[in-house]
């Protein structure tokens, strides 16, 4: 098949993922937006930010110093790559302090103030003294760094303080360097008492109570400046699986090892004094990039900050109860219910309790013999941990695959891998080489007609906190072909046994590749023959090289090709003679839109999947990852429904331009935001529906 593979038809991966956070920052901007959710936003802009430096920068500044100099398929050299992402972040970094001074001054202007230790009156300065020398002061560690006290090991994305310290007495020489990390086990905000007959709340940053009472951990010396800084370190994790004998403790001291990773970027407040910042890139052999910060260093503290304003309610979104879905009303058994019909809930506006409670009524029934589950990213106080835990401990075969290397909840998934282990269950730690990230449930259950298979696949974690602000869409079944899929999959993952012909499942890396390549050729092929054809894919991201060359080919041959990519897209819509057919949308909104949805028009018999996976090389490639058929026609039509609602926004949908840039989708239609619409017709309600469109 022929390729075109001019590197302008590409937009480059990390470019894409600026503009996606650049994306998320509108809504930090947007004065439609509630005020604290547009700080919230603001701290989910650092916090996405942080990462991308930890992972894809720290990658990128690893090539250049192993003395990569070949281009990717998007025309870029780490160098060049590399350059470009510098000046890129920097200016976003400038837009997000920009808008947090704004934010600032309006919610000063509501009754909220973030202010400096010498705006206080005497009687707040006073409780803030009192504070720091009976809370602050016991947990702070002055290190001094000298000839026999060398550098200490400064931990990845902590705030600290360089401290320039003159003896008393003396006027000249050189100054004497210490560091104080500022605790992150504290809360980072400390709100000042109220002021007299006010109702007006005050707060103030702890690092600036720590700067104002420096004096008190170095007695005998003068502080001549006390300035924030914070270094992000490379965070990937470097793991030989196949050498690892036991790759729990292999992935227990690889996190060891990340606290030490190489420095990637350094941050410092403003005015940061000239030898303190010659003695930080020394150390930290960091020359570029070095953001001096205009504004508290890392702002992922302010979705905290938001959450404890509980009496400003009316600058928040207005709260949203997932509604529990109707088919599982009243609450009768989940085997019952779906021996009669097949289920797809849609969260996070229908409620995730239907999963726990599958998972509970498994662990209690007396007639299931067997529960198999995959977790990749569990919550901290999940139901389902101790259900599992209890079906076992009944004596059920209970089997979790337990993905350790889910990055950033390595720690967090370890914990759950020994308690599991430590109540009965068989845990898995997946294929070597390979990350687990299907979502798939299996119960296995003994009936009057023999054994049952119960089966649950979502396109997102068995997360219940992220359930509630992800949108994501969950299948339960007890269809027999999936059933059998399903345990087919398990022995693949927990056993020796090999891939085998599937019937309804399609499972990366071995096929669901192929199968998607299948379905955009069939596609093209009823196109040139004048048939009904089309393309709607719902995803995270899509950046895989084949995958975007197989749409352009259907685009070509005169396929209508939506794409509904809320991150990164490497594909470049619009462009004459390779992808006019093709339209790209991102919505960025209140809830982060998370579900994997595929539609495939197959000449007026449409074939409908959920999904696992996005169009990425890692998902497709490096990862065992799960698309299922929808056969209940009319949760085909649901399935489809939520995809045209997506199409339809005009509101918070941006459409990317054949340029590489996103502008809003304005067009004469009324103004339809899909996510509040979503809120209005949940429960699915046809008659609704139809109306609206």
């Amino acid at each position: 098949m022929h390729r075109d593979v001019k590197t302008g038809n590409y937009v480059n991966r990390d470019l894409s993922w600026v503009e996606f956070n650049r994306r998320v920052l509108q809504e930090a901007q947007d004065p439609t937006t509630p005020l604290l959710e547009r700080m919230r936003f603001l701290g989910i802009v650092a916090n996405n930010l942080d990462e991308f430096v930890s992972v894809r920068v720290a990658e990128t500044k690893e090539k250049i110093k192993a003395g990569f100099t070949q281009k990717d398929f998007t025309g870029y050299t780490p160098a060049g790559l590399y350059r470009r992402l510098i000046k890129r972040t920097g200016t976003m970094v400038a837009e997000q302090y920009k808008t947090y001074h704004e934010l600032i001054r309006l919610l000063a202007k509501k009754g909220v103030n973030i202010q400096e230790y010498t705006d206080l009156n005497v009687t707040q300065q006073r409780a803030m003294d009192q504070y720091f020398h009976e809370i602050i002061f016991p947990v702070l560690t002055p290190m001094a760094i000298d000839q026999s006290r060398p550098f200490p090991l400064v931990h990845n994305k902590s705030v600290y303080l360089s401290v320039m310290l003159q003896k008393e007495g003396e006027q000249e020489g050189e100054p004497f360097m210490a560091i104080v990390q500022v605790p992150s086990n504290l809360p980072r905000v400390v709100q000042a008492p109220i002021r007299a007959n006010s109702k007006k709340k005050t707060f103030i940053l702890i690092e600036d109570l720590i700067k104002h009472h420096i004096h008190t951990l170095f007695s005998g010396y003068i502080s001549l400046a006390a300035q924030e800084f914070r270094v992000t370190r490379n965070a990937d994790l470097f793991i030989n699986e196949e050498e690892a004998e036991d790759l729990l403790e292999a992935i227990e001291k690889e996190l060891r090892r990340r606290r030490r990773g190489a420095p990637v970027r350094l941050e410092v407040c403003k005015d940061f004094r000239p030898d303190a910042l010659l003695e930080l890139q020394d150390e930290f052999d960091i020359q570029d990039p070095v953001y001096e910060i205009d504004g508290p260093l890392d702002l992922s503290f302010l979705a905290g900050f938001v959450d404890s304003l509980e009496s400003f309610s009316h600058l928040k979104y207005s709260p949203v109860k997932p509604v529990y879905p109707l088919e599982f009303l009243p609450r009768e058994s989940h085997f019952e219910l779906l021996r009669k019909r097949d289920v797809l809930v849609h969260h996070p506006y229908e409620s995730f309790e239907p999963v726990t409670d599958f998972i509970l009524e498994a662990s209690e029934d007396p007639r299931v013999l067997a529960i198999k589950m995959t977790l990749y990213r569990v919550n901290g106080d999940s139901r389902l941990i101790p259900a599992l835990a209890l079906a076992a401990e009944s004596g059920k075969q209970v089997t979790v695959v337990v993905e350790l290397k889910a990055r950033f909840d390595e720690e967090r998934n370890i914990a759950w891998a020994r308690k599991l282990e430590k109540a009965g269950c068989h845990v898995v730690y997946g294929l070597v080489g390979l990350k687990t990230h299907a979502k798939i449930i299996l119960v296995v259950r003994r009936e009057q007609q023999g054994l049952r298979r119960y089966v649950h696949v979502g396109t997102g974690n068995y997360n219940e906190s992220t359930a509630k602000v992800y949108t994501d869409v969950g299948l339960f079944t007890s269809n027999p072909i999936i059933g059998e899929d399903a345990s087919e999959l398990f022995n693949e993952i927990t056993g020796y046994s090999g891939p085998k012909a599937l019937q309804a499942f399609r499972v990366a890396p071995d096929g669901m590749k192929d199968e998607l390549f299948a379905l955009i050729r069939r596609e093209t092929e009823h196109a040139l023959k004048g048939k009904p054809s089309r393309i709607i894919a719902k995803i995270n991201s899509l950046s895989h090289q084949e995958m975007i060359d197989e749409l352009y080919e259907a685009s070509q041959a005169g396929v209508q090709i939506d794409l509904i990519v809320r991150g990164v897209c490497c594909l470049r819509p619009g462009v004459e003679g390779l992808s006019e057919n093709i339209r790209v949308i991102s919505i960025v909104d209140r809830f982060l839109e998370h579900s994997r949805l595929f539609y495939f028009e197959n000449s007026g018999n449409p074939d409908v999947f959920i999904s696992s996976a996005d169009w990425m090389t890692r998902n497709l490639n490096r990862r065992i990852e799960l698309m299922c058929p929808v056969f209940d026609p009319e949760l085909k039509k649901m399935l489809v429904d939520i995809l045209n609602l997506s199409l339809m926004d005009n509101v918070k949908a941006r459409e990317l331009m054949p340029g590489g840039n996103y502008v809003f989708v304005k067009n004469e239609k009324p103004p339809l935001r899909s996510q509040t619409e979503a809120m209005g017709i949940i429960p699915w309600k046809p008659a609704e529906w139809s109306a609206l469109t």
